[in-house]
């Protein structure tokens, strides 16, 4: 179960706010490392550069480590605690526009959706680029578009992802981007939690 850490601050109490261990080392590392290897390979390196090559790899490694900690990590790494489910995630919004405010402590549902198409995407990505590295795929014209439509919607994905981040943000109460630095997250006590 997870439990409750006093920051010793005093200011959890005063603002009625919960604060609960949600995200261990190992998540928070493989998520800033992917945002490291997709501003690397989008925004400083040639696409043709060997650093370009072994940053995808990286990402590559980093999504695969992330997909084995999914079975056997933290609980709220588990996919079982975040199950890709659309139903799930317009039940979501319906209840939103409702009013509920409900913290998820881990993805929230449509939160999982966003996560399992990003790694999906990552993966695209990655797998793509390791094809045109081969003789066999060189030069394949399909090969080359599909790691380029990837890489696009790669980018609408990072959007309304960050997007997604601030609203949620704003709607529940909870700094997300805080939570995903140091692992905890502060939780209004008039918040339900799921």
């Amino acid at each position: 179960m997870l439990k409750e850490h006093d920051l010793g601050s005093g200011r959890e109490s005063a603002r009625n706010v919960k604060t609960v261990q949600v995200w261990d080392p190992l998540i928070r590392l493989i998520h800033w490392g992917v945002v490291l290897m997709v501003l690397i390979n989008a925004a400083i390196v040639a696409k043709d550069s060997t650093i370009h090559l072994w940053a995808g790899y990286t990402m590559l490694v980093l999504v695969g480590v992330r997909l084995f900690w999914g079975i056997i990590g933290t609980r709220p790494a588990r996919f079982s605690a975040f199950p890709p489910n659309p139903f799930r995630a317009l039940n979501y919004l319906r209840n939103m526009r409702r009013g509920d405010k409900t913290v998820h402590l881990s993805h929230n549902p449509l939160g999982a959706l966003m996560v399992y198409n990003i790694w999906t995407t990552l993966l695209v990505i990655g797998t793509t680029g390791y094809m045109m590295g081969t003789s066999k795929f060189f030069g394949i014209t399909w090969v080359e578009r599909v790691h380029e439509l990837a890489y696009e919607w790669l980018l609408v994905s990072i959007a309304a992802h960050i997007l997604g981040v601030i609203f949620d943000t704003w709607h529940s109460g909870v700094p997300l981007v805080q939570a995903m630095i140091h692992g905890r997250k502060r939780i209004p006590n008039d918040r339900p939690v799921e």
